[in-house]
């Protein structure tokens, strides 16, 4: 017998019937082609990898190492983000651009706030990078950054500066007021910063050694030759560090060093913060 048809004779009619092993091999056909169009409607025009679902900026990351960690949670070209970034704030329409204060100039730099962030189809480099100042604004808002300078005190852009600085600085909440109370010490006396990790921002690097030579470099994040805060954040500072920059407790400390991990020492005498600072490099020399 066929496995296609066989043929019966009825007059001088004849009529094709299908077996019963034919008609399987029909359906199944059937199945196969409805199956591949369903699978072309599924899978996507492109090849592009699927995208995270969420994307966490730790504290203390710069802008730049933001702008990285967008690119590759989007697959996006290197340099897309910053390039949404320099775009939004020299951008003709306000609505479009990231919403900044005046002193910032555009750089969202202390405004990309962290925090885990969803990811979808439709997030953009400039959709994510609104979320975060957005956040940000809320953020402070909610901690108590002042909207307007406080008599004798620093604007909000200010605060975050120095918010920048103690994330960069310090590693504990209780750390944190103190090198925020140092700051304002500082400025108060008219003393020079003096803060390795402002210097580290300019020159773009990330390093706790510091040489004779590196303080002379002539950049304005340079806090051992310019008097003040540095012009911009250094930094996307988190919710301690805002807090300790927004209310320092009292103390009348002018120096600190960390000697070791754990171990940060202020003081307000400099005798002791010499010696302070002879076993850090004694320390570090250890360490080689």
């Amino acid at each position: 017998m066929s496995d296609v048809h066989d043929t019966q004779h009825s007059g001088d009619r004849r009529r094709t019937r299908l077996t019963r092993r034919a008609w399987l091999l029909l359906i199944g056909g059937a199945v196969l082609v409805v199956g591949l169009v369903l699978l072309l409607v599924l899978l996507p025009g492109d090849e592009r990898p699927a995208r995270a679902e969420k994307l966490t900026l730790p504290e203390g990351r710069r802008a730049s190492q933001a702008y990285a960690a967008v690119d590759k949670v989007l697959h996006v070209a290197a340099g897309t983000t910053e390039k949404a970034a320099k775009k939004a704030a020299t951008g003709r329409n306000p609505a479009k651009r990231l919403r900044l204060p005046a002193e910032a100039k555009g750089n969202p730099e202390g405004y990309l706030y962290p925090a885990t962030y969803p990811i979808d189809e439709d997030t953009t480099p400039k959709s994510l990078l609104s979320f975060m100042v957005n956040t940000a604004r809320q953020r402070y808002a909610a901690d108590g950054l002042p909207p307007t300078a406080r008599p004798g005190g620093l604007s909000a852009y200010e605060t975050v500066v120095v918010a920048s600085v103690v994330q960069a600085e310090a590693d504990t909440p209780q750390d944190m007021g103190k090198v925020a109370r140092v700051i304002r010490n500082r400025l108060d006396k008219g003393m020079p910063l003096q803060m390795d990790s402002t210097l580290n921002y300019g020159l773009g690097r990330s390093t706790l050694r510091t040489s004779h030579a590196d303080t002379r470099t002539d950049s304005p994040y340079n806090t051992y030759r310019h008097k003040g805060l540095p012009p911009t954040p250094i930094g996307n500072p988190g919710q301690d560090a805002t807090r300790a920059a927004i209310s320092p407790p009292k103390g009348d400390w002018l120096y600190f060093v960390t000697v070791r991990p754990g171990d940060t020492r202020f003081t307000a005498d400099y005798e002791e913060h010499h010696k302070n600072v002879q076993e850090f490099n004694e320390a570090q020399e250890g360490s080689r």
